[in-house]
């Protein structure tokens, strides 16, 4: 039954996809075609984005290819993350697209957090970190390369309360 929902949010996902890329390719205001790439590569429909180096968040903003999107840039240099917050308060999607300055090696973020993590480079951030900040079956798009994070054999995937569809210990 949760697999009936699931498809067609998915189609939904790659429709809307599509069609923005296209408007890109187009030259219209949206998402660039490395973004466009990066998101229809990862196979990917929502959740918590980082982008590593987001110098004055185009590509971050781009990121951004619908409601279920929450989406971060990082990067080293304060001033382009000044640029980067100008842009997408500019774009009017400021709140929803953030960027923060980080160290260049240790992600700010929680263990298993992440949903997306896009790169044209990590630089000094080694692949463990990303790993680290990437949920189970979270995906890592570096230099137009896709790593999946695998599923613990150790972590179920059942999504009811208490392990049953009765909600019942």
């Amino acid at each position: 039954m949760a697999h009936t929902r699931i498809r067609p949010a998915a189609a939904a996902l790659a429709s809307l996809l599509m069609g923005i890329c296209a408007l890109a390719a187009l030259g219209a205001e949206g998402p660039s075609a490395t973004a466009c790439e990066a998101l229809e590569a990862a196979g990917f429909s929502g959740g918590l984005v980082v982008h590593l180096g987001c110098g004055e968040g185009r590509g971050t903003a781009a990121l951004r290819a619908g409601d279920a999107f929450l989406v971060q840039g990082l990067d080293t240099d304060p001033d382009a993350v000044d640029a980067a917050r100008a842009h997408f308060r500019s774009q009017g999607v400021s709140g929803i697209v953030t960027a923060e300055t980080f160290d260049g090696r240790r992600l700010p973020y929680v263990d298993n957090v992440v949903n997306l993590v896009v790169a044209d480079e990590l630089d000094q951030v080694p692949m463990a970190e990303v790993r680290r900040v990437l949920r189970p079956g979270g995906v890592a798009m570096v230099g137009g390369k896709k790593t999946v994070k695998p599923w613990p054999d150790e972590i179920d995937q059942w999504t009811h309360y208490l392990y049953d569809a009765k909600g019942t210990g």
